[in-house]
């Protein structure tokens, strides 16, 4: 079964950083997009980030522009997402998901895999 990784949540203070990573063994990363979504507690997945196949584009939700930026480590076959001044209404279980074409669809339901999750709480 093809699963992704996600991994670098914890708890950390207001106006702190964390860096997710997202990985796998199964294929290239490189080749798909991969989004990262979030999931606060009583809201529905919302998409955070997109970096589509071969960093032709990135997108980010309106709520973490200048803060976050989704990038790549094709040697290690992984995508980051660094989040830096960070919000109590960041708090969410992080996941990233990876899209066969490439192109950072809008809908959810097009991405192909998806990661167990990372949880983020930021709190003081």
């Amino acid at each position: 079964q093809v699963q992704l990784v996600e991994s670098g949540g914890g708890l950390v203070q207001p106006g702190g950083s964390l860096r997710l990573s997202c990985a796998t063994s199964a294929f290239t990363l490189n080749d798909y997009a991969i989004g990262w979504f979030r999931q606060a507690p009583g809201k529905e997945r919302e998409g955070v980030s997109c970096i589509s196949s071969s960093d032709r584009s990135t997108y980010y939700a309106d709520s973490v522009k200048a803060r976050f930026t989704i990038s790549r480590d094709n040697a290690k076959n992984t995508v980051y997402l660094q989040m830096n001044s960070l919000k109590p209404e960041d708090t969410a279980v992080y996941y990233c998901a990876a899209e066969y074409y490439g192109l950072c669809p809008i809908g959810q339901y097009e991405y192909d895999y998806w990661g167990q999750g990372t949880r983020v709480t930021v709190s003081s």
